[in-house]
């Protein structure tokens, strides 16, 4: 079958009974939980765990990736899940939020949080802030069916995914590992396959970033809302909250809801 990347940190001692599974947004893969959030979770005594989605980094599925659907990303995600011990905890960033928030619609959780996650109402005041801000980038995505050339420059990541105190050598790094995404998982959160709030159940930790310019502090929390839950929106953190300088406190707010949780 498909072969699916995975990154997994295991704790040096005694884990908890629940893992946590990581699931990344638009244009990344499972390297961006790598760096600070696998290692950091594992030391809290976390087996954690990222999987590339079809299509990214390691995993297969490359050459079909334009047409690649959000439902095959929530079939990749129900595997690796289902490879676990345990159902995990589920951690969606992005349009990872959105695979998340699918996924939990008929799948067994103990709980999801989502970071910065597309809403339950899709793509479409996101899509347009770029398309204004960006009008001719816009257009040659839209042309050529690739979503690449709207975040494909480090001055571009920097204005959509970081913070302006972050490192140009950061930026530029993290840039270079940015790839394409499918073209027709952007139409499903444009509005083809959006997800359906009143079908889950489970406890779920809402957190956005006060200066992300992809997904705004108001889409957070009309995420919050959809899910009948209060909104957490972090000071001085852009879209990428893994990989920003802050994100030690939005891994620390994950830890203590968790622990609230009994998880």
């Amino acid at each position: 079958g498909m072969r699916l990347e995975t990154i997994k940190a295991e704790p040096e001692t005694d884990a908890r009974s629940t893992p946590i599974l990581f699931v990344h947004g638009m244009s990344h893969a499972a390297w961006c939980w790598e760096e600070h959030f696998l290692p950091y979770f594992a030391r809290h005594r976390y087996a954690a765990h990222a999987l590339s989605l079809r299509g990214h980094g390691g995993s297969d599925g490359r050459e079909r990736l334009r047409w690649t659907t959000l439902r095959e990303y929530v079939s990749d995600v129900a595997r690796v899940a289902g490879q676990m011990e345990r159902p995990p905890v589920l951690v969606g960033h992005s349009m990872g939020g959105m695979v998340g928030q699918k996924y939990l619609e008929s799948n067994a959780t103990p709980a999801a949080v989502l970071l910065a996650s597309v809403p339950p109402g899709g793509v479409g005041p996101a899509t347009l802030r770029v398309s204004l801000g960006h009008p001719l980038l816009f257009m040659k995505a839209n042309l050529a069916m690739s979503m690449l050339p709207l975040l494909g420059t480090p001055r571009l990541a920097r204005e959509y995914l970081f913070s302006t105190s972050t490192p140009e050598d950061k930026v530029k790094t993290y840039c270079s590992r940015l790839q394409d995404e499918s073209y027709r998982a952007y139409l499903d959160m444009m509005g083809l396959d959006l997800p359906r709030p009143e079908r889950v159940r489970v406890p779920i930790l809402v957190m956005g970033a006060a200066d992300d310019r992809l997904i705004t502090p108001a889409e957070v929390e009309a995420t919050a809302r959809a899910y009948q839950t209060q909104a957490e929106v972090l000071p001085a953190m852009a879209h990428d909250m893994m990989l920003e300088a802050g994100w030690r406190a939005a891994a620390d707010r994950i830890l203590i809801w968790l622990n609230e949780l009994g998880l």
